[in-house]
């Protein structure tokens, strides 16, 4: 029985059965063993679309080699026996059998440029799957000097590739997938953020000016639902120049509907009128740094869930993957707006002292005294 390379020895994720891809490759690599000259047809194809170490050397060496004459070809194995040796220098368990089985994979030598799409689709697959784990490590790693930083930095590395896989793949209508978007991920620490937010609704009672400041936050950024709501309260009151204290707060929110779940009163009273809450742009940073993290891991594990369901065309992968991205850049855009120096106010025009206007010279007149001489 011929050997056949283990086909998930490096980027199958272990499983026992192979995926249809490996299937498409070998008749893909078959196609070009049997008739180089396909492989003028194939543009855009690297290495490193083919999903297994021997498949990746078999196929640089086919590209490396110079065709054979096809007369020369169709008589010896001459060629074969070059593409076998340079691949072996790569990946030593290949052999000639294998070339055998790859040749007898091959439906239809006419059909390489439709593996080659397969395989192409695949490989974009693979790619936006690892950048997205990326981007959620990264995401997850708060022990990044700037973690926002670095999860906007790999974000869009993400949004690359997206970019350049929709180069690669023809447009066309797509409708959104079946996979149903995943859960957020928790928070981090979330009676760290129950804290953050209780900090600032009690920094904002305190200084209801600062809400129209920071109109980058938005009710969306707090993880809790009630804290949530009392944002939304005092914005209101602040931005109707309503007055603006924990009882007016009380009332608004019971208008809200927020006391309906069985909050407890006075326990409000006591979150929103909280000595010493401290400056509440500090707070909102602090909640809109961790909403963007969270947000960004979110967006991570929609575009990996969609990557492992097979059922998701390319077309349909980058769609959902750019609606993803937008919303990581919505956030993206209030972050900047909140940490970004506030511009300087406008110098005045310097303006020159006021000189008298040039006119013609002016005259003496005469003394008395002079004039009785």
């Amino acid at each position: 029985m011929p050997h056949i390379p283990d086909p998930h020895e490096d980027d199958l994720d272990g499983l026992t059965m192979p995926r249809p891809v490996f299937y498409a490759e070998q008749a893909l690599l078959g196609a070009l063993l049997l008739e180089p000259r396909r492989l003028a047809d194939l543009a855009g194809i690297e290495p490193d679309a083919f999903s297994t170490a021997a498949h990746r050397a078999l196929f640089t060496a086919i590209r490396n080699l110079p065709a054979p004459d096809a007369a020369e070809h169709a008589r010896t194995t001459a060629w074969l026996d070059q593409v076998l040796a340079t691949a072996q220098e790569d990946v030593r368990g290949l052999s000639a059998s294998y070339l055998h089985t790859l040749i007898q994979g091959c439906p239809r030598p006419q059909h390489a440029s439709a593996y080659a799409r397969m395989v192409a689709a695949e490989h974009a697959r693979r790619t936006l799957r690892a950048e997205a784990q990326r981007l959620a490590q990264t995401a997850r790693d708060f022990s990044h000097p700037h973690p926002a930083l670095a999860a906007l930095a790999a974000a869009d590395t993400l949004t690359d590739a997206v970019d350049h896989l929709a180069a690669t793949f023809p447009s066309g209508p797509a409708s959104l997938p079946r996979t149903p978007p995943p859960n957020p991920p928790p928070a981090h620490d979330a009676e760290e953020a129950a804290e953050e937010e209780r900090a600032l609704l009690a920094a904002v009672t305190a200084n209801p000016v600062a809400i129209d400041q920071m109109r980058w936050l938005t009710a969306q950024d707090f993880l809790h639902p009630l804290n949530a709501g009392l944002w939304q309260a005092t914005s209101a009151l602040a931005r109707r120049r309503a007055a603006v204290d924990p009882i007016t707060i009380l009332w608004e929110a019971q208008h809200r509907g927020l006391l309906a779940t069985g909050t407890d009163p006075e326990r409000l009273l006591q979150t929103l009128g909280a000595p010493a809450a401290g400056d509440p742009h500090y707070w909102g940073e602090r909640i809109l740094h961790r909403s963007l993290l969270t947000t960004a891991q979110h967006v991570a594990h929609q575009i990996e869930d969609l990557t492992n369901d097979p059922t998701t065309t390319p077309q349909q992968l980058l769609l959902s993957s750019r609606r993803a991205l937008a919303g990581l850049n919505a956030i993206r855009a209030r972050w900047h707006q909140a940490t970004s120096p506030a511009p300087a106010p406008p110098r005045p025009a310097r303006t020159s002292p006021v000189r008298p206007r040039a006119g013609p010279p002016r005259t003496t007149a005469p003394s008395p005294s002079r004039i009785s001489r």
